[in-house]
């Protein structure tokens, strides 16, 4: 997949120390990830429905053990 027209965002909330942290791209029926210190490391593209249902299990504390 071709991610040169990508638009990264990061989350407001980051301010980690080290400038790093994990951006995020609409890509239509997908959403990419990559890390904001090594962008050209590549991204991981994940289809929107996963991306979701990993962001529903972060709310609800399914993470937090």
């Amino acid at each position: 997949m071709n991610l040169s027209q990508a638009r990264w965002f990061k989350a407001t909330a980051s301010a980690s120390s080290n400038g790093g942290c994990v951006e995020v791209a609409d890509l239509d029926t997908a959403t990419g990830l990559r890390d904001s210190k090594t962008p050209e490391a590549g991204a991981h593209v994940v289809p929107r429905a996963v991306f979701a249902a990993f962001l529903n299990d972060i709310r609800t504390g399914h993470y937090d053990r």
